[in-house]
């Protein structure tokens, strides 16, 4: 018995030791009829991209000999689950927006938040992830989560392979001064003290405060709103909320702690405070003049426009859809939204792609590229905005927008050339993510 019994544990231990080992990597192949790389270099022909472990091997010539060696034994394996053939598509870097909001559907029902519980939160997180990801968007930031600890776990979710979606960067939640966008307001105290997020703030001590709190909860970046805003109750204008000395406080201590910070703001002037108090992104950047650009030119702070945001809200003007004091709002920005981006030439401030999606329905991103590009930018300054310059933004520029080895295999599949028509974006055949292909 004692024989056997020690026949059956190294018996086990072998077994345990197989099952730990490492399995090897299996290569999956994809067949391009044509890629584009990096949207600031020439485009290549056809082209056997080689992925393994989730990343780009190598990018062959379909004629290279090697390429032609792979496909062949492929077809003679008859490997179709690592084969994916698309000779008659455009494969392009997965695309990037740096402004979502994943666990929100648009509404003009504001009360919906004293009587939603965060668990349908992540329900409606996970299925805009999905969404999201089939429209081609393969990185996302969200920026402002309806409810703690939504898009930290779905971001570890989507990573895991566990849900279908993208790679997600989150702020959690945002910071905001009392009473402030990004306070909810509309109730009676009884109810919003109830239902606050707990991240608002006075002072540059309590700001602090509410930044390493977003740490401690697992946030990418902070998000903050900078000035007031659109969709929120409050009515006291878009201009600046923050003094200088909380939103100094804020920046400061998001860099000790190695976060970058992304600043809803409308307003000129609460955009030119919170580019001097150096925050990374300006979000909007609705009424952006020539000193508010000069100060986010200092700062090195780059606008994300989000022009579907303005589209989206328009939609529902005079429909009753929002409350007269949201509507006021809206009738307001939709006046001067439609030359943001030719103001942001005008004044050569870096621009990056983001969307607001959640403000009009998610799925709808790539709308944005068509705005971008009726607003003065050429369609490869368009598409560079959303693959390598918001990779840059995220500082990830070595991991994702590009189709290179090494790289993340992002990549999605359109008909057409989006260097000549930016609207084949909108309608995305094939998206792998992480090199997972998304169904």
């Amino acid at each position: 018995m004692k024989i056997l019994a020690k026949c059956t544990a190294m018996a086990a231990a072998v077994i345990g030791l197989v099952a730990g080992a490492p399995a090897m990597a299996e290569r999956i192949y994809v067949k391009a009829g044509r890629v584009i790389a990096d949207a600031g270099e020439a485009p290549l022909g056809p082209t056997l991209i080689v992925i393994e472990d989730g990343r780009i091997v190598e990018l062959l010539p379909v004629d290279d000999a090697g390429a032609r060696a792979a496909v062949a034994q492929l077809v003679a394996d008859n490997a179709v689950a690592r084969f994916t053939d698309l000779s008659d598509k455009t494969v392009v870097p997965g695309l990037i927006d740096l402004h979502t909001h994943l666990s929100g559907d648009p509404s003009g029902e504001f009360w919906r938040a004293a009587t939603t519980p965060p668990e349908y939160y992540t329900l409606i997180a996970a299925k805009n992830a999905r969404i999201t990801a089939r429209a081609g968007f393969t990185t996302v930031r969200d920026l402002g989560s309806r409810s703690d600890q939504v898009t930290q776990s779905l971001r570890s979710a989507t990573a895991q392979g566990l849900v279908p979606g993208p790679r997600i960067i989150t702020s959690g939640r945002t910071i905001a001064i009392v009473g402030g966008h990004g306070d909810i307001s509309g109730f009676r105290e009884a109810v919003d003290s109830s239902i606050s997020s707990g991240y608002t703030c006075t002072g540059p001590v309590e700001c602090a405060q509410k930044v390493r709190k977003a740490s401690k909860y697992g946030a990418d970046l902070i998000k903050i709103t900078a000035t007031g805003g659109v969709l929120s109750q409050q009515g006291r204008g878009l201009e600046e909320h923050f003094s200088a000395a909380e939103m100094e406080s804020i920046v400061e201590t998001a860099r000790l702690l190695g976060l970058k910070v992304a600043a809803h703001a409308h307003g000129a002037r609460g955009i030119e405070a919170a580019a001097k108090a150096g925050v990374h992104t300006i979000e909007h950047g609705t009424y952006i003049d020539a000193a508010a650009a000069k100060a986010m030119k200092e700062s090195g702070t780059t606008l994300v426009p989000t022009l579907m945001a303005f589209e989206g809200i328009k939609r529902n003007l005079g429909t009753e859809f929002y409350t007269p004091v949201v509507e006021a709002k809206i009738l307001a920005v939709s006046k001067i939204a439609g030359s943001i981006i030719e103001r942001a030439l005008e004044y050569d401030v870096p621009i990056a792609f983001g969307t607001d999606a959640g403000v009009y329905p998610h799925g709808q991103n790539a709308s944005e590229f068509a705005l971008m590009v009726k607003g003065g930018m050429s369609p490869a300054s368009a598409l560079a905005a959303a693959t390598t310059g918001a990779a840059k933004v995220l500082g990830m520029e070595d991991e994702i927008g590009r189709l290179a080895p090494g790289y993340s295999a992002d990549l999605i599949a359109v008909d057409g050339d989006p260097l000549q028509d930016i609207t084949v974006l909108e309608d995305v055949g094939f998206v792998m993510v992480r090199g997972r292909i998304i169904d």
